[in-house]
């Protein structure tokens, strides 16, 4: 049967929020960075300020990566803009500033790059806003084969999925296990593919994964030996922080892929 899906060359390893052991996380920085290590697809989170600006940030709040306090849902562009998203990683980053989700955009596309994108919905934000204001952002700057939209959050995916079909936006399933019941939410999704806390996987529900047509991708893996067995389990693809600790050891991406 012919797949509904894009035809995605994933590469086995994807950089989380950007090569973030090496660079402050879901900047333009850590991008640049993971591109320089010869790294074609990054995970970043996207989420909305309070003027309805998206914006790649991970938190619901700027106090972990920031030299800020609050909360990103009360902020608007013009606030977010004074603050340094660099200097607490490290003084060779002082400066950084969050990035818009056009900035980080056009950045992916100067750089010819991947992106699995994370509809990141905090508490009390709505999930259907968020997909709304993100969706046709991204299917006018990539080409679905180097795109990837994956949630925790099931009314974000609804709205993504009725913004866009699957031979246009590869949606991804996020969960920390697999639960049998996540089979028929994938279905009415269309879903591309299921991506998982990899110390929660088991083989047997990786390999049932495998056999409904999913590809399955893990979060997040920073110690190669300890993930060793997952990739004979058929997983497809680690997202790791430091993806060039897997370099030598995992294998390389199958020649066809379901």
């Amino acid at each position: 049967m012919t797949s509904p899906h894009p035809a995605i060359a994933l590469p086995r390893l994807i950089a989380h929020r950007g090569l973030s052991a090496h660079a402050p996380e879901n900047t333009l920085a850590a991008v640049r960075a993971a591109h320089d290590a010869g790294f074609s697809w990054v995970e970043l989170d996207v989420q909305l300020l309070g003027d309805g600006t998206p914006v790649i940030w991970h938190d619901a709040t700027l106090k972990r990566c920031s030299d800020g306090h609050g909360r990103l849902a009360s902020l608007d562009l013009a606030a977010v803009r004074k603050l340094d998203v660099g200097g607490w990683f490290g003084d060779g980053f002082r400066g950084q500033r969050m990035a818009t989700l056009r900035e980080m955009l056009d950045l992916l596309v100067e750089l010819d790059m991947g992106v699995n994108m994370e509809l990141k919905v905090t508490s009390r934000r709505s999930g259907t806003e968020l997909a709304e204001a993100v969706i046709p952002r991204l299917l006018e700057a990539l080409p679905p084969e180097r795109l990837i939209v994956s949630s925790f959050d099931q009314p974000a995916l609804r709205q993504a999925r009725a913004i866009a079909d699957a031979s246009l936006l590869p949606i991804g399933v996020l969960s920390e296990s697999v639960p049998t019941k996540l089979q028929s939410r994938c279905e009415a999704l269309e879903a591309f593919s299921i991506h998982t806390d990899w110390t929660r996987l088991t083989a047997k529900r990786a390999r049932e994964i495998k056999a409904a047509g999913y590809r399955l991708l893990c979060y997040t893996p920073n110690d190669p030996a300890a993930f060793a067995n997952r990739w004979a389990w058929g997983v497809d693809s680690a997202i790791s922080d430091d993806p060039a600790l897997f370099e030598g050891i995992a294998p390389p991406p199958a020649l066809t892929q379901p």
